[in-house]
């Protein structure tokens, strides 16, 4: 029952935040997606690390 309220709660927000993002007028342009796309994989990585190590160390 909780996996459906937390379904339905992200759909009405996912209703309410896409029509808010297509009227506002914020671009990104290549160059700031480039600069933020190069930090993606690391962060990735890391991530996965501190996971893997908060998985070992609580058992």
């Amino acid at each position: 029952m909780t996996v459906l309220i937390i379904l339905g709660v992200l759909f009405i927000a996912l209703l309410v935040v896409v029509p808010l993002l297509e009227r506002s007028s914020f671009r990104i342009s290549n160059e700031q997606m480039s600069k933020m796309s190069r930090w993606i994989l690391p962060l990735l990585v890391v991530m996965v690390v501190i996971q893997l190590i908060m998985h070992f160390t609580s058992n």
